[in-house]
């Protein structure tokens, strides 16, 4: 195992994070992605309001664009989803 591997198995990475993100949102089909962000933050005891540094942008785009769906947030291309 090279140092960056060790590294990131000790310390969450935003490519971990998202990975683990997205394959709950596809194992299970009734989660979307905010609630599959809720769910890892719950099982793994993060704190949600820490995981905003850990968002990939792709990600970041998904639940943005969910949250306009859900109305939590103005659709425009300028709306900001705040997770920092």
């Amino acid at each position: 195992m090279d140092k960056k591997q060790l590294l990131e198995d000790k310390f969450m990475t935003a490519a971990r994070f998202s990975q683990e993100v997205e394959k709950i949102a596809f194992d299970n089909p009734d989660m979307n992605y905010i609630d599959s962000v809720i769910h890892y933050c719950e099982v793994n005891e993060i704190e949600i309001d820490s995981v905003g540094k850990l968002v990939s942008k792709p990600l970041k785009e998904k639940l943005k664009h969910e949250a306009q769906q859900l109305n939590f947030m103005k659709k425009t291309s300028r709306a900001k989803l705040m997770l920092v």
